[in-house]
C-alpha cells in the first residue's frame, strides 16, 4: 500500500545563509546531471529509494525541490526497504515522509537474516545485500508503474567504483548516471552523479535529516571500498580537484586510445587486401 499524505512542513530552525548557498549548489549540480542525461521527463513516476542515509535523504530533498519548480509534471514516491536489521528504528522514515508530505511505501523483507546466513563471518556482505535489495525494489517498481528508479549514488561512489573494478576486477567500469536494468524493464537514474560526498554530508548535517546508520555492513573494517576511499581522499588533499578530473575523464572517453577490440576496429585498421598478418 502506498501512503498518500498531504503537504506539510517539518519544524526546522531558520536555514542559514551558508546552508542555502550549499543547497543551491547541490541543486545546480543535480539539475545539470538530470539535464545532461535526460533523467526525468514529463509524466514520469519516479521512485526515490531512501535507505535512511545522508545520500538518499539529500536526493529526496533535491527532487522534491525540482518537483515544485520544474515546468514539467512528474510524480515522486519515496520507498524504503526494511531489511529487518536488529534495532532498526522502523518509525523514523514513515514519520519523516509524513512530515514533509511525500507519498511513501515501506517494503518489508528479511534480507538481513539471508545475508548473515550465507556470508561467512569476516567476509564483506555488500554484494549479496545489494542484489537482494535490488530485486525487492525492482519488483515493487514493476508492480506500481514506476518509470524511473532514483538512487543516491554520488560523484565519489562513481569514481570509487571505477578504481575498485580497475584494481580488483581488471575492468574499466564505473557507474552510469542513467542505465537500463539487465532485464530491460527498468530505467535507473543517479541525479547526484556530479555531487561530492563531502557536500552531501554538510547538507545532511545542516538539514538535520534523521539519519539511520547501516549496522549490517557499515562497520565492516575490511571493505575494499574503504581503502579506495582513503586513497582518493589522500589524492584530493594533495591535489585538490583530482576526483572531479577523474569524473570528467569518464565523460570524455576515447575508445581508440584504449585496447578493447570490441570498441575499436583495430583489426581493420590499415589491413591489407591479402589478409596477411604477423603472429
Amino acid at each position: 500500500m502506498i501512503h498518500a499524505v498531504g503537504e506539510a512542513t517539518p519544524a526546522r530552525q531558520r536555514t542559514s545563509a551558508t546552508l542555502r548557498r550549499l543547497g543551491a549548489r547541490l541543486r545546480g549540480l543535480a539539475g545539470k546531471a538530470i539535464a545532461h542525461y535526460r533523467m526525468i521527463e514529463a509524466g514520469d513516476r519516479v521512485m526515490v529509494c531512501v535507505s535512511g542515509g545522508k545520500d538518499s535523504f539529500t536526493l529526496l530533498d533535491l527532487l522534491r525541490s525540482f518537483q515544485r519548480s520544474a515546468e514539467i509534471h512528474f510524480e515522486l514516491i519515496a520507498v524504503n526497504l526494511d531489511q529487518k536489521q536488529p534495532g532498526f528504528p522502523a518509525q523514523v522514515l514513515p514519520r519523516y515522509f509524513e512530515s514533509i508530505g511525500v507519498p511513501y511505501h515501506i517494503i518489508e523483507q528479511d534480507t538481513y537474516r539471508v545475508v548473515k546466513r550465507l556470508i561467512p563471518e569476516g567476509q564483506t556482505m555488500c554484494s549479496l545485500c545489494s542484489r537482494l535489495r535490488r530485486g525487492a525494489l525492482y519488483r515493487f517498481a514493476a508492480e506500481h508503474g514506476i518509470s524511473k528508479i532514483a538512487l543516491g549514488h554520488h560523484r565519489d561512489d562513481i569514481v570509487e567504483t571505477l578504481f575498485l573494478n580497475l584494481f580488483h576486477a581488471g575492468r574499466l567500469k564505473a557507474m552510469a548516471p542513467k542505465l537500463r536494468s539487465q532485464d530491460g524493464r527498468h530505467i535507473v537514474i543517479r541525479p547526484l552523479a556530479y555531487v561530492a560526498e563531502r557536500d552531501i554530508a554538510r547538507y545532511a548535517r545542516g538539514m538535520r535529516f534523521p539519519l539511520i546508520p547501516c549496522r549490517l555492513c557499515g562497520s565492516q573494517p575490511n571493505l575494499q571500498r574503504n581503502a579506495v576511499k582513503a586513497m582518493l581522499t589522500a589524492w584530493e588533499r594533495a591535489h585538490p580537484g583530482r576526483t572531479e578530473s577523474i569524473l570528467s575523464a569518464l565523460r570524455h572517453v576515447e575508445p581508440a586510445t584504449l585496447a578493447d577490440p570490441a570498441l575499436f576496429d583495430f583489426a581493420g585498421l590499415g589491413a591489407r587486401d591479402s589478409g596477411a598478418w604477423i603472429g
